[in-house]
């Protein structure tokens, strides 16, 4: 997770996404921002890989479902930009988490990708709370390790932007003390610990009810923003 060095804004910087309430410059520009039809897009993409995952369907089936989802495409090139890198985020501690990276792969509710965790922040503790389901099976009836590392980067992260330390993941260990299993409620929870200069470091827990699943603790790097823009403008994003 990257963000810059404090909580001092809210929006990305390149061209027309300075007005866009947009803070990762990923998806629409300033004369479409993502609102509920976007939103509604993503979690029906979400239910539809869920439901590939799991279907039974006869082939004809299966063909008419490719149709229509080759029809939603063609509408959707239609409107889809270049790809741009990314622009650094720079998130405000007082937003709701998913608000800071909107098209996270983790937690963005505009990324179909995205596992359905809910993050909200108390007391400067991060809580996440979701079901996961076939999509996201590692070994059988549990939840892919790899997953569970993704979302407990996402936590931590979070944590660090709450106590004004957006930073970059330097490293990230996770500790698989049990099986997490499918289909039934995870509670992740990130705590800022401390910071030493530029390194930043943050601890986490996943558990299901009473039973501790996962921990992790990251060591995160504050990185200038100058760094990003300048790391964008060498992969093709626009000047900063």
């Amino acid at each position: 997770m990257t963000g810059d060095s404090g909580p001092t804004g809210a929006t990305g910087e390149s061209g027309a996404l300075g007005d866009s309430g947009i803070v990762d410059g990923h998806g629409p520009d300033a004369q479409h921002p993502p609102g509920p039809e976007l939103r509604r897009l993503a979690d029906e993409l979400r239910r539809a890989i869920d439901l590939t995952v799991r279907t039974v369907a006869p082939p004809d089936v299966l063909a008419k479902a490719t149709d229509a989802l080759e029809r939603a495409t063609a509408l959707l090139a239609a409107h889809a930009p270049p790809w741009d890198p990314s622009v650094p985020a720079k998130p405000l501690a007082t937003l709701d988490p998913h608000e800071y990276f909107p098209f996270s792969p983790m937690i963005g509710w505009y990324s179909p990708l995205a596992p359905p965790i809910h993050c909200t922040v108390g007391d400067g503790v991060v809580h996440g709370r979701g079901v996961l389901g076939a999509p996201y099976e590692g070994p059988p009836g549990c939840v892919h390790g790899g997953v569970i590392a993704g979302l407990f980067d996402e936590v931590l992260g979070i944590a660090n932007i709450t106590a004004g330390l957006g930073a970059m993941t330097g490293t990230l260990s996770i500790r698989y003390v049990s099986p997490t299993p499918l289909y039934q409620e995870l509670r992740f929870e990130g705590r800022f610990t401390g910071v030493e200069g530029r390194k930043v470091s943050t601890t986490g827990t996943l558990h299901v009810g009473d039973r501790l699943c996962a921990e992790a603790n990251g060591i995160f790097i504050v990185v200038a923003r100058e760094r990003f823009a300048q790391h964008a403008l060498e992969h093709g994003g626009a000047p900063q």
